[in-house]
């Protein structure tokens, strides 16, 4: 039996990528990329379409952090049919707003069939604060963190939750430069860097699988809104699509070797830590696909020092300016994801890229002698 080929789409979050970096417009990629592989990693802000999702019975929906740890070699993937799954609301949400996420949560499961625990309101209003860094990807702040831990061990010990789901109320910005750069597919996402650092600190704190829907209230209508950007436009919250992906979220399991506390809170860790035959870990991944100038991931980083074959695509222009080859990566280049998925299926087939090309070069013999 021939092993499961095993791809990696990474977009990082909040650095402006061309295709990716808006509202689940890389969604495409995912599809094409999880339709020539049989197992496919990536993670919420590729498949995050706001009120717009696809399933993927191929896919594994997979948080930052948790993604970094996988890479690693910390972490393993465990599939699953269905997860339970708890929803933490920002105290600072007004009434009406909150109530608008309480339906779309309800909507979730008598539509879609999904399996909810009732939901935590935080004991503080979260305070989330947003920030631009010199190379304009975005980032932000939390000032309450403890209310968000103590609202996610409740759900866990008390509710069974086995994924949590975070509404937190971000500030409006309406009239901001760079919210309308963002409108009309230029840009940074301002939200997606602070959004990042709430489902780093649940998952990194209880290795359970996390994604973040912001609370905003409701742009003006804008005739010349970008396609890209458009999903956000729908509806008066993005939490539909981080349901589902989180619906199938595969679980973490420990490496056995590997075991890390759990520090200020009353759980022991870790959730798993026996591994199962069907348990996925980064030795089994085959291509990892990232934009070309976006290489200094930890994921990325570990991940180019195992047998998986880089591929970088030139045409996800990012803030960023980290190529491969200063950081001793070996990759494939290639201009267009249209290109990486032609060397993603010959690299599965056993096929070397290179000689589906024109012109191929004759062998040369090596010299045994030092001359």
């Amino acid at each position: 039996m021939n092993r499961l080929y095993t791809a990696l789409l990474i977009v990082p979050t909040g650095i402006g990528a061309a295709i990716g970096g808006y509202a689940g417009d890389a969604m495409p990629v995912a599809r094409t990329l999880a339709s020539v592989c049989d197992r496919l990693i990536t993670h919420p802000n590729v498949l995050n379409g706001a009120q717009l999702y696809w399933s993927l019975p191929n896919a594994f929906y997979v948080e930052g952090y948790g993604l970094d740890k996988f890479a690693a070699g910390c972490w393993g993937l465990r599939p699953i049919h269905q997860n339970r799954i708890g929803l933490i609301l920002d105290k600072g949400i007004e009434t009406d707003l909150r109530l608008r996420h309480l339906q779309a949560a309800d909507a979730a499961r008598a539509t879609l069939g999904l399996n909810l625990t009732d939901y935590v309101i935080t004991d503080a209003p979260l305070n989330v604060e947003l920030r631009t860094a010199t190379s304009g990807a975005s980032w932000g702040t939390i000032g309450n963190p403890d209310s968000l831990l103590r609202a996610a061990e409740v759900l866990i010990s008390k509710a069974g939750a086995e994924a949590i789901a975070v509404v937190a109320r971000f500030p409006d910005d309406i009239g901001s430069e760079a919210l309308q750069n963002y409108r009309h597919g230029q840009g940074v996402d301002p939200l997606a860097g602070a959004e990042a650092i709430i489902s780093h600190l649940i998952v990194k704190t209880f290795q359970i699988p996390c994604a973040h829907s912001p609370a905003l209230s409701p742009l003006p209508l804008d005739p010349d809104l970008s396609p890209r950007s458009a999903a956000e436009e729908l509806g008066y919250t993005f939490l539909p699509s981080v349901l589902v992906g989180l619906s199938r979220a595969p679980q973490f399991v420990v490496n056995p070797h590997r075991v890390e506390t759990l520090p200020g809170t009353s759980l022991q860790p870790p959730r798993h830590i026996t591994s199962l035959h069907e348990d996925i870990w980064a030795k089994e991944v085959d291509a990892v696909v990232i934009p070309a100038t976006a290489c200094g991931s930890s994921a990325v980083l570990s991940l180019s020092q195992s047998q998986a074959q880089i591929i970088t695509v030139a045409e996800n222009q990012t803030t960023m300016q980290v190529p491969p080859a200063p950081l001793g990566i070996k990759a494939i280049a290639v201009n267009s994801y249209l290109e990486a998925i032609g060397v993603m299926a010959a690299h599965k087939a056993g096929v070397n890229p290179t000689v589906l090309c024109g012109a191929i070069a004759n062998l040369h013999c090596l010299s045994t002698t030092d001359d």
